[in-house]
């Protein structure tokens, strides 16, 4: 579903990664691990087509990666890129004068993509519907989406993400800021996409606990370098120590394993269930 080719990516004089070999295939779950500043962002920006690469090349379904014309945001890449790939941005609270009922943040995901006002289809509130159904929104849908919580704004934007059936979800630290019951909603509907239709998802995430029971591969970015690998291959001391460049511990605590000594602040507090995948 997602194939990146020789990928290198400059922000101004430094370059952010180069080199980069990724095949996400349909049913797999790959998650983004590394430090503030890794690229891990401008990876999702890149096969959204909203930042050009510096070399390589990206496809999506067989098809290159189009450059847009103008800077968009990326809630839109999917309607002027492909209707194949989903979004779900990062949890952040909308402003509470938002005019939008959390119904229509689900509409603009089903008729969102057409040109000019959208007019009302046969089936498109049936669609609607059950979307809102989906993720579990029927309580709320019709409340001013700013007066909703973050958990129920995300559960909003997973619903207008998932509006296509999209063949790769792209998710760009979707739990952030969610409690734990709201995170669990929010992976169970994204790993039910991928099982039910035999989605490709790649999810960037500070943290990885919340996953490892779903997650297949592991890339991890940090200073410019990257290792790719399952969740026992990567999270190693050995490995994250080579990758950093700096005197790294994949330690035990109870039935956890936590990264610790990792020179940035974010990527020392990771914390991993070997349950899940040992």
């Amino acid at each position: 579903m997602l194939s990146i080719r020789d990928a290198a990516l400059q922000r101004g004089d430094r370059e952010l990664w180069a080199g980069l070999d990724l095949d996400v295939h349909a049913g797999e779950l790959v998650a983004v691990l590394g430090p503030s500043g890794s690229g891990k962002t401008t990876l999702l920006r890149a096969i959204l087509g909203l930042e050009p690469l510096s070399r390589g090349q990206i496809t999506v379904a067989s098809h290159p990666v189009a450059e847009p014309v103008e800077a968009q945001r990326p809630e839109k890449a999917r309607r002027r890129g492909s209707r194949s790939i989903g979004y779900i941005p990062q949890a952040r609270p909308l402003p509470r004068d938002t005019s939008l009922r959390g119904r229509d943040l689900v509409t603009l995901g089903v008729d969102g993509h057409r040109f000019g006002f959208p007019v009302p289809r046969r089936g498109d509130r049936a669609r609607v519907d059950a979307l809102i159904d989906a993720v579990g929104a029927r309580d709320f849908a019709d409340r001013p989406i700013g007066l909703l919580s973050g958990g129920e704004q995300q559960r909003l934007r997973a619903g207008q993400a998932l509006a296509d059936d999209p063949r790769l979800l792209l998710c760009d630290e979707p739990l952030t800021s969610l409690d734990l019951a709201n995170q669990q909603a929010v992976i169970g509907l994204i790993d039910r996409h991928r099982r039910e239709k035999d989605a490709a998802v790649l999810l960037v995430t500070h943290d990885i606990n919340p996953l490892l029971g779903k997650v297949d591969r592991i890339l991890y970015i940090a200073n410019g370098r990257f290792t790719l690998g399952t969740p026992q291959e990567v999270l190693r001391s050995d490995v994250l120590t080579a990758l950093y460049g700096a005197h790294v511990f994949v330690l035990r605590a109870g039935d956890r394993l936590v990264v610790v000594g990792a020179p940035d602040a974010e990527a020392s507090h990771h914390h991993h269930d070997h349950g899940a995948h040992e």
